[in-house]
């Protein structure tokens, strides 16, 4: 694969695609798109953009809810961005708990090094990443990746807490980003 004709987006999943619960999103009745968001991700396609996602589900690890569940949730989202004609090329997820301290749950960087590797680059320099929490922006800032803060989900809190990396990009919502990159 060409880098130089890769145009690759980090998106997180809840709080900037689909609707955030402080009891996480335990079902695929539960995962509600954000209004504009899968018209989002199929205008980013549209301009060339290969659209992942990288999202932190310790409910798995909690054991709120089991593997064949979020993959049923997964598979909501994918059918629900076909019918605006989007495609998520592929969803990286951590299934640990924060306890566990494991190198692939956000803010480390190991979900965005994988990412990294399966696209064949070495790091994400300027690859936007799209998050509503602190760190969603952090493991970005850590692999070179361009943070964009929308305020859905946690994002107002995220601001208003404040102490996001130097160079974050604020916006209401993906759609926003969407216009902002296309």
């Amino acid at each position: 694969m060409d880098k130089s004709v890769l145009k690759l987006i980090v998106l997180d999943r809840d709080g900037v695609i689909n609707f955030d619960s402080d009891q996480f999103i335990k079902t695929p009745d539960e995962w509600k798109p954000i209004p504009g968001s899968l018209e989002a991700i199929a205008r980013l396609n549209q301009a060339g953009y290969r659209v992942v996602v990288s999202t932190n589900q310790s409910g798995i690890g909690r054991g709120l809810f089991d593997m064949a569940t979020l993959n049923s949730i997964h598979d909501k989202m994918h059918k629900s961005c076909a019918l605006f004609g989007a495609r998520i090329d592929a969803v990286f997820y951590c299934p640990h708990s924060a306890e566990a301290n494991c190198n692939c749950r956000k803010p480390k960087s190991g979900m965005l090094e994988e990412i990294a590797a399966r696209y064949n680059l070495g790091s994400l320099k300027d690859v936007p990443a799209v998050g509503d929490s602190l760190r969603d922006l952090q493991s970005a800032v850590f692999m070179g990746a361009r943070p964009y803060l929308v305020l859905t989900g946690k994002g107002i809190k995220t601001q208003a807490t404040g102490g996001m990396p130097e160079g974050t990009r604020v916006f209401p919502d993906l759609a926003a980003v969407a216009t902002e990159l296309i």
